[in-house]
């Protein structure tokens, strides 16, 4: 960008966009550089740059660490961590209720409707917190997103056995779980039943 402004005359500002958007792109190293767009000799723009000394020091001194600033004075890394934690994992329920349990925000009209929703959202979120807890027993850590997407793979077949009189049994059977599946089951203490039956007679 440098070398073009040299070559042909540019506005400022359109260099200045140009500038912008490519730090926008690289933020994590955009604070590496200090870069300066003015009016050059010819009328046209003029880009210089140079790196910050500094900001490489203190990148390579904090890599790989994970920093925490607080006005609470009194209270242990350990308590400053966990809090943090907490607030993560209540912007964790917003996502894992949209995502993962397929809850989409719906706009209600009726504060009953409201409520309705909160109380379906809070109850898919205790399940989602219960999985964990099971996880955390079994030993598998403390969060369930693996051992929940692996679980979803088991398969469901419809086996649908028509009658005589013209309608339908639906028996709904359970695919066999892998080896790998089986051996989560068998950690977090589930048995799998081997068909749900749903008559529709």
């Amino acid at each position: 960008m440098s070398d073009g402004c040299e070559k042909r005359r540019y506005q400022v500002k359109v260099i200045e966009r140009r500038v912008g958007k490519l730090l926008g792109r690289n933020s994590r190293a955009a604070g590496l550089f200090d870069i300066k767009v003015e009016e050059g000799p010819n009328g046209g723009a003029k880009v210089t740059w140079t790196k910050k000394d500094e900001w490489r020091d203190w990148s390579r001194l904090s890599e790989g660490c994970y920093m925490l600033r607080s006005n609470i004075k009194d209270w242990s890394p350990e308590e400053l961590w966990k809090a943090y934690i907490q607030l993560t994992e209540a912007e964790d329920a917003f996502r894992i209720q949209k995502n993962d349990l397929r809850i989409r925000p719906v706009w209600h009209q009726k504060k009953k409707r409201v409520l309705s929703h909160i109380l379906v959202c809070f109850l898919a979120y205790v399940l989602w917190k219960t999985l964990g807890g099971l996880c955390n027993q079994a030993g598998l850590g403390d969060e369930p997103r693996k051992v929940f997407h692996e679980l979803s793979q088991i398969k469901l077949t419809d086996v649908i056995l028509p009658i005589r009189n013209g309608k339908e049994i639906r028996l709904r059977c359970v695919g066999t779980p892998t080896a790998h599946q089986q051996i989560l089951l068998q950690h977090l203490k589930l048995k799998l039943p081997k068909r749900f039956l749903n008559r529709n007679l």
